[in-house]
Order: C-alpha cells, then sequence, then structure tokens
C-alpha cells in the first residue's frame, strides 16, 4: 500500500477522506464480485423485509419470540445497508473515494448494529429458556415492556462499543497512506495505515470483542443446556421435534455470527491478514443477514403458515 505524494501530502489525506481499494482483480473478477454482492444484497432485502411485514400484520406471530425476530431482520437489514450499496457502487468507480466523515459514520453504524445483534442473539437464546423451562411464568416474565428493555438494553451496549471503537481509531494520525484494503471502512484496515502506536487499539478492541463473545455465548450455552435437558424430559414427541426445530434455527445463526466476529475481532493477530479478512466480511456482512430470515422461515412451521396465509389473502 503505497502512500501517496511527501509526508505532509499523506498526513493530510484524512481531512479529505479515504480511498476504498476493494478487491484485487481485474474487469471480470470485478464484474463477477459485483454480480455476487448485488445478488446477496437484493435476496438480503427481500427476505429481511418479508420477515418484518409477516411478522408485522399477523397477529398469530405477536409473541415475544417473533417481536425479537423482527428486530434481528431490522439489524441485518440495516447493517448490510450500511455496507453494501457503497461496496457494490465502488466495483465500477474510479476514484472508490469515502469522505473522513463518511468513513466515521459507517463505521460507527456498522459497529452499533453488528454489536446489538450479538447482544440479540443472547436475548434470544434466554426468551427460548424461559419458554421452555419456565412455562408458567414466561408470559408473565417476558411481557411486552421486559421484552421491550432487552432490545434496548442490547442497543444501548451496541452503541456504547461503537462509540469506544470509532473515537479510539479515528483518534490515530492516519499518514502511511490514505488507500484502504478493504471493500468498506472497518477497524482493523484503518489501524493499518496509523503512523502511531495503535497496540492500545487492538488491545480495547480485543478485550472488548473478547468480552461480549464469551459473554453472549455464556448466556447461549447455559441457556441451551438448560433447554435440552429440559427437552429430553418431555413426553412428546412432537413437541420434543418442535422445540428442537425452532431451537435448532436460532443454534445456527448464533454459530455462523459469533464464529465469524470472533475469526475476524477477537484474536490477537486478527488485523494482520486483510485478505482473510475481505473474505470473512462478505460472510458477515452479506452472507448471514442473507441466511438468517431463509433458517428462521424454512424451518419454521409458524412461519411457514403465516406466508401461506399472506399469499392466500393477497389471491382472493
Amino acid at each position: 500500500m503505497p502512500a501517496h505524494g511527501n509526508g505532509n501530502l499523506s498526513a493530510a489525506a484524512p481531512v479529505w477522506g479515504f480511498v476504498l481499494e476493494g478487491f484485487r482483480g481485474g474487469l471480470e473478477t470485478q464484474a463477477l464480485l459485483f454480480a455476487l454482492f448485488l445478488a446477496l444484497y437484493l435476496v438480503t432485502v427481500l427476505g429481511n423485509l418479508t420477515m418484518i411485514v409477516l411478522i408485522t400484520l399477523d397477529a398469530r406471530l405477536h409473541s415475544p419470540m417473533y417481536f425479537f425476530l423482527k428486530n434481528l431482520s431490522f439489524l441485518d437489514l440495516c447493517y448490510s445497508s450500511a455496507i453494501a450499496p457503497n461496496a457494490i457502487a465502488n466495483f465500477f468507480s474510479s476514484s472508490k473515494a469515502i469522505s473522513f466523515a463518511g468513513c466515521a459514520t459507517q463505521l460507527f453504524f456498522f459497529s452499533l448494529l453488528v454489536t446489538t445483534e450479538g447482544f440479540l442473539l443472547a436475548v434470544m437464546a434466554y426468551d427460548r429458556f424461559m419458554a421452555i423451562c419456565s412455562p408458567l411464568q414466561y408470559p408473565v416474565a417476558m411481557g411486552p415492556a421486559t421484552c421491550a428493555r432487552l432490545v434496548l438494553g442490547a442497543y444501548f451496549g451496541g452503541c456504547l462499543n461503537s462509540i469506544v471503537e470509532t473515537s479510539l481509531t479515528f483518534r490515530l494520525p492516519f499518514c502511511r497512506s490514505n488507500h484502504i484494503d478493504h471493500f468498506f471502512c472497518d477497524v482493523p484496515p484503518l489501524l493499518q495505515l496509523s503512523c502511531a502506536s495503535t497496540a492500545l487499539n487492538e488491545l480495547v478492541m480485543f478485550t472488548i470483542c473478547g468480552l461480549i463473545i464469551v459473554g453472549t455465548t455464556l448466556v447461549v450455552l447455559v441457556s441451551y443446556g438448560y433447554i435440552t435437558v429440559t427437552i429430553l424430559r418431555m413426553r412428546s414427541g412432537s413437541g420434543r421435534h418442535k422445540v428442537f426445530s425452532t431451537c435448532g434455527s436460532h443454534l445456527t445463526a448464533v454459530s455462523l455470527f459469533y464464529g465469524t466476529v470472533f475469526v475476524m475481532y477477537a484474536q490477537p493477530g486478527a488485523v494482520a491478514s486483510m485478505e482473510q479478512g475481505k473474505v470473512v466480511s462478505i460472510f458477515y456482512t452479506l452472507v448471514i443477514p442473507m441466511l438468517n430470515p431463509l433458517i428462521y422461515s424454512l424451518r419454521n412451521k409458524d412461519v411457514k403458515d403465516a406466508l401461506r396465509r399472506l399469499g392466500q389473502k393477497h389471491t382472493v
């Protein structure tokens, strides 16, 4: 990554902005990636909007589980939209420029939404734990006010992490280059542009992401430990199958999300390989938001029935 011009010029680069290098390769590679990004983003928007509309319109889906699922779809839609449209436009852009403020804004919202999703997945595991292990207390314990507080708590945690990460990153002097070796503004590639020590930033990123991932994973594991014991005690085979199906969907989504975030942020040296980082980033910025509605709808009878009812309503 060569710096442009002399030291003074490149030190002043962040005043106007950065250049998002994106992916290496010729026109054919760029066209292929453009088609891939566009297809993934369109399916993401369609799938998540369908889930939001379906859960809002169908009274039978007005339960805590689907309230959280609607919020998950909203987060997936928002954080993929914070990245994908700009990345898609840049494939055939000659400048690939993003302003300093634009870069900081993109990082802030991306960090906010992704962290919130991490907390929300833990909240959803707790909700399943309450529903399956304490069914009599569940309607009272998980009332509308409690559900709203849990979602707001997830957003508060996301906002806190985002403020820390964004402010620490953009306090650094960027004088090596203004070329970001990525397709969006993220902490690891931005740290590579700094000519000051990034040890504190890397320590904070590693610590915060590590604590969030370990904390939320523990909530998920403990919840599903109790759920598994409860399921095994069930006498009804059909009830057991339904619970396994619902929990299987959630565990799949959790494993995909936490696994990729851990690879990217919560291990020492995660900052080192940007080429690996780009591939992992495609996974959690586009593939996971696209898969979540499919995971929850394909394995969920209630969602399939709601889709059928909505379809019948519009064909009559």
